[in-house]
């Protein structure tokens, strides 16, 4: 039997980079719990929320008898190698990660993205064949040596701070990211890192602007993507030279290109849907629920 303490109290130690994970809760689904962001509250606090990439120092904060503790992170585990240190990791109760097993799964996937993913492909009008829109110069997964061979081959229309070749105009954020690649036939999505299930924006926004996306990234990309035949996978190819000529190639056939945005008409995969269901509840919502089914 479950006995909750009569002090519901949730606490998020450390911020979400610049945001409050605290600010404006849902207050229809949190029950009876508290949340705050207030540190000073740690000894009240019935469960204590840690995100991980943002945590500056552990040795300040001490585990009290009656408290869960919650891993938080959406950061890839290749940059905050903690993610992966088992000894670290035994001090939480539960884990709201980016990883599909995570006792609260956090993904990348906005629970509107089924409605956004269905907007209609609009005319390609570019010369250059692939857009790219990237900027981490401490990338950990080879995208820039790779993409600057492919450039070689190919004319890539970059927007981003690496290389930039062009410039938006007038830039108002993702909006203006969505309309611009939805001119090209391609949009070269490379993640920072490559890990199981770190699946980012990178591939969803070429999806839903109705670009093809070049993928690079998780191993399992399948488990995540709508439908089949929606993206061309970089690992599919023996390197930039294949990978240019397939692209080439697909660029002078509109039959073979336009097969890869068949899919926006199509049912999406049983298994999309679910996966996007799972993140229709906020996070905060989810975590609450978690923690009143756990024993006290």
């Amino acid at each position: 039997m479950n006995i909750l303490p009569p002090n519901r109290l949730l606490l998020f130690y450390n911020r979400f980079w610049d945001a409050d994970p605290a600010a404006n809760p849902p207050s229809e689904c949190t029950g009876n719990w508290e949340i705050t962001s207030d540190p000073s509250r740690f000894e009240q606090a019935s469960a204590v929320v840690f995100h991980i990439p943002s945590m500056p120092t552990w040795s300040t904060v001490k585990k009290l008898s009656h408290q869960k503790w919650v891993a938080w992170s959406s950061e890839s585990d290749v940059y905050y190698a903690h993610l992966r240190d088992s000894k670290f990791m035994a001090r939480f109760d539960l884990t709201m990660t980016y990883w599909l097993n995570s006792d609260v799964p956090v993904l990348y996937v906005d629970p509107t993205v089924s409605e956004q993913l269905r907007k209609p492909p609009i005319a390609k009008t570019t010369d250059a064949v692939a857009a790219l829109f990237a900027s981490n110069a401490r990338e950990r997964s080879g995208w820039s040596g790779y993409i600057s061979e492919l450039m070689s081959y190919i004319r890539v229309d970059s927007y981003g701070k690496w290389r930039p070749n062009r410039v938006l105009a007038n830039d108002s954020g993702r909006e203006t990211k969505l309309d611009t690649i939805a001119r090209y036939k391609f949009t070269l999505a490379f993640e920072n890192s490559l890990s199981k299930d770190y699946v980012s924006e990178k591939i969803f926004d070429p999806l839903i602007a109705g670009s093809v996306p070049v993928y690079k990234g998780a191993p399992n990309i399948v488990d995540f993507v709508p439908a089949d035949h929606c993206f061309i996978n970089v690992d599919d190819f023996r390197g930039p030279r294949e990978l240019a000529d397939y692209l080439r190639m697909l660029d002078d056939d509109p039959v073979k290109y336009e097969a890869y945005l068949t899919w926006k008409t199509q049912p999406f995969r049983r298994s999309f849907v679910d996966l996007v269901e799972t993140q229709r509840m906020d996070y905060r919502c989810r975590l609450c629920r978690r923690l009143e089914g756990m024993r006290w």
